[in-house]
């Protein structure tokens, strides 16, 4: 499995039946590909579906219907379409079960920095910041660090925040962290890791779990 394939896989068992979730742009949107057996989720997406399916291809593509970051996608027989102002409705109403969105760092409080890096052109914030404050569980899903082994999951953010203190769980290629008021807890460490080698690469101190566990990485 490649690094996105195991954060994907590892993060749609996060996900439970009949929930209403936003998958962020990027790697979350591959976790709708790894449900769980008899998992059935409501996938929301902020341009105004409720339903959507799966990345469109050439035999099914409709220019219509595309995601929040305009690619286009397939919708089940039961979605929605509604305007912006609808959506953030959803959204700020806290209708939204879970959201699972890509980060640039996240830190031992909960803060999250995903929108932007000074002086560098990003895609910019998009329904971010809503998302994380309404969503009634808020999951980052991504790689442990950045280039040249950059930890990404700090003490505290350096980047510009996102949203502070909605982050409750961290999901890499090498580890699921939940945020708790204590701090950072390592709950499960991939197996082809260690703790040793997953604190080395995070910049803020780890407690680990009593019951620690592995999840499948190979």
């Amino acid at each position: 499995m490649n690094v996105k394939e195991i954060i994907a896989r590892r993060a749609a068992k996060e996900l439970e039946n009949n929930m209403v979730v936003n998958l962020g742009i990027g790697l979350p949107t591959m976790v709708g590909d790894y449900l769980p057996e008899g998992v059935r989720i409501i996938t929301q997406s902020e341009n105004g579906i409720l339903g959507m399916a799966g990345l469109a291809d050439e035999s099914n593509t409709d220019p219509n219907i595309v995601n929040a970051g305009g690619t286009p996608v397939t919708v089940h027989d039961h979605a929605c379409f509604f305007d912006s102002a609808t959506s953030f409705v959803v959204i700020r109403g806290g209708h939204v079960d879970a959201t699972i969105l890509g980060a640039l760092q996240v830190d031992e409080k909960g803060n999250l920095a995903s929108h932007i890096i000074p002086g560098k052109m990003v895609p910019g914030m998009g329904g971010a910041m809503d998302l994380v404050t309404g969503s009634k569980r808020v999951i980052v899903a991504m790689t442990h660090t950045a280039k040249g082994d950059e930890a990404k999951i700090l003490k505290e953010i350096t980047l510009p925040a996102t949203a502070v203190g909605k982050v409750n769980m961290i999901i890499t290629e090498l580890a699921v962290i939940e945020v708790t008021p204590d701090g950072l807890l390592l709950k499960e460490i991939a197996d082809t890791t260690t703790v040793e080698e997953v604190q080395r690469l995070t910049g803020a101190t780890l407690k680990v779990a009593d019951d620690l566990k592995t999840f499948e990485a190979a």
